[in-house]
């Protein structure tokens, strides 16, 4: 009951539908117990006087009711599901916005199919209680009790024997619905791991194709769709049972009144008008009971669901902004890590102890080994994460003091992992600049050196990039991520291996680009390529996390330490691929 309780504000502000709702349900509900009273009123005036006029006026009160209780119905019907589609909207998009908020570490443990799940099949599945099911427990009660209260002023013997039997339905209703609830809530689960193999089958088919496993993932989706199956055979099983069961528990008391109300009929204590109305609220007594089974089957689903995206609400982000946070103008770039530690788990530091400044318009090249702690050092600059000790500044700012979109637009990042959206070329340039012009998005591009391969598509910059941009290539697609980056022209930019996907011409072309590009900004450049960072201000080698040597290119080489060893190491390679061209 907690769940729906904590699910209950997102109809609240729709209180006025909801209460024109609960008026059509009770006009509906209060005509629909009047027709048995007029049809056993009007069987008995005909049986005592024999006048056909009160049978008329019965009939036109009948019909009125009906027509009454039609109208009321669709409009209860039609309030409670734009109620319904009006708060699973507001969920739905409340759910995606807090899950836009949450930090990396949250997404790092997170399945996207998961998350797909809880924002389509479990709003869905709440959406449908709040349709049929939140009214529909009221007017169950209601009709329920109006049935109770007819059938006990008219015969409160009939009444006994017909009410005895609601306990038992009412106990296997708790006890179905109690088994169903964890049944729903594997079902839940299930689907969102059923999206999580799909979703990763389909983004990795090329992979899938290159090494020729289509034979395993269908073995994987297999598996998953047969648990999924089990366990919803499982809750239709429960649910089959309850119905049936329900229905023959009524059936009892059924056979007990129409032979005890016989016997009073035929002892002239009972008239058969009441005897009609009597069967007749028996009958509509049994839907309100069938639909507390059905109420029960989706109150158990809705529980399941409900848990599964309070989950995400109730997910607190580790990066959140304080009260009062700074909005920062254009930083000037000056940048400190104080004693910077860093876990992304209680079992090993990612970084520790880091201490360095940057000024304005300085170039830092980050190196080292995977693993080293690169990308982390300059995820915290942005602050993707928090720092677990220490400090990072930014123009003499604690990241943490200030407002994370004034930060987030001071810092342009072209990330290892290249991601572009299902839109056009202009578009994911312009992804962090949605207002930029034309032209501005041509400079990027040019910058980037990709504006040329662009202009010779057909479509130029309104082709359509596919999926995760599997039409372009590999360098193609940094070319335009690095341009995304470039559109912002922020006062800190962060290149994170950014040139691995590129021939050495293009990357010949973009270093050339950046040279003039970095000039007045901070920039950070995470590379394998050493001789790209020959002109860094500040090149920090980072090993397990920890700087291990710092200083210019001069500087390192002449100290012999690692840097030293792997620029050696790269140039005899690069010399012995040259030398093993020149004798084929």
């Amino acid at each position: 009951m907690r769940v729906v309780l904590r699910l209950l504000p997102f109809v609240k502000k729709y209180w006025v539908g909801l209460f024109l709702s609960f008026i059509c349900m009770l006009i509906s509900t209060v005509a629909g117990l009047v027709v048995p009273q007029m049809l056993g009123r009007g069987i008995d005036s005909v049986l005592r006087s024999g006048a056909q006029s009160t049978i008329i006026i019965a009939a036109i009160v009948i019909v009125g009711a009906s027509a009454i209780r039609g109208l009321a119905a669709f409009g209860n019907r039609y309030l409670t599901m734009v109620v319904s589609q009006q708060a699973s909207y507001d969920m739905r998009n409340r759910l995606y916005d807090h899950i836009q908020h949450l930090s990396f570490a949250y997404h790092d443990k997170s399945q996207t199919g998961q998350l797909v799940s809880r924002a389509t099949v479990d709003v869905e599945a709440v959406r449908m209680f709040l349709s049929e099911g939140l009214l529909g427990i009221i007017q169950t009660v209601l009709l329920a009790s109006g049935i109770t209260y007819i059938m006990v002023v008219t015969d409160w013997r009939l009444a006994l024997i017909t009410l005895a039997f609601i306990p038992p339905i009412a106990w296997v209703t708790i006890m179905v619905s109690g088994k169903l609830r964890p049944v729903w809530l594997k079902v839940q689960q299930l689907m969102g791991s059923l999206n999580t193999t799909l979703q990763e089958s389909l983004i990795g088919i090329r992979v899938v194709k290159a090494f020729a496993r289509e034979e395993e993932e269908n073995r994987k989706f297999l598996k998953d769709t047969t648990g999924l199956y089990e366990t919803q055979k499982q809750a239709a099983r429960l649910t089959a049972i309850n119905m049936p069961l329900m229905v023959f528990l009524m059936s009892i008391p059924t056979v007990l009144v129409l032979w005890y109300g016989g016997r009073q009929v035929i002892a002239g204590t009972l008239s058969i008008g009441n005897m009609t109305a009597f069967i007749l609220y028996l009958g509509m007594l049994a839907m309100p009971i069938r639909r507390l089974g059905f109420i029960a089957n989706m109150y158990s689903r809705t529980v399941s669901a409900g848990q599964r995206i309070l989950e995400i609400l109730d997910e607190q982000s580790p990066v959140r902004e304080k009260p009062g946070a700074i909005e920062l103008g254009r930083l000037k770039g000056e940048l400190t890590f104080e004693n910077v530690s860093f876990r992304y788990n209680a079992v090993a530091a990612a970084l520790n102890n880091l201490s360095f400044t940057v000024k304005p318009g300085q170039t830092v090249a980050l190196i080292g080994e995977s693993g080293s702690g690169k990308s982390t050092l300059v995820n915290l600059i942005s602050r993707f994460y928090d720092v677990s000790s220490g400090r990072v500044l930014v123009d003499g700012y604690d990241v943490r003091d200030v407002t994370l979109s004034s930060l987030r637009k001071n810092v342009g990042i072209a990330q290892q992992d290249v991601f572009l959206f299902s839109a056009t070329i202009k578009n994911n340039i312009a992804y962090g600049m949605p207002d930029a012009s034309m032209e501005e998005i041509i400079d990027a591009a040019k910058a980037a050196q990709i504006h040329d391969f662009i202009q010779s598509l057909p479509q130029g910059y309104d082709t359509w990039v596919g999926e995760r941009g599997v039409t372009l290539s590999g360098g193609e697609k940094q070319r335009i991520v690095i341009a995304r980056a470039i559109l912002m022209n922020p006062s800190i930019l962060i290149l994170d291996d950014s040139t691995s996907s590129v021939d050495a011409q293009t990357e010949k072309s973009i270093r050339l680009a950046l040279n003039s590009l970095i000039k007045g900004r901070t920039t950070f450049i995470i590379t394998h390529r050493l001789p790209i960072i020959r002109n860094a201000d500040l090149i920090l080698v980072l090993k397990d996390g920890e700087i291990v040597e710092r200083g210019r290119h001069e500087e390192l080489m002449a100290a012999g330490g690692i840097y030293y060893r792997t620029y050696q190491a790269q140039l005899a390679a690069t010399l012995d691929f040259e030398e093993s061209l020149m004798e084929d």
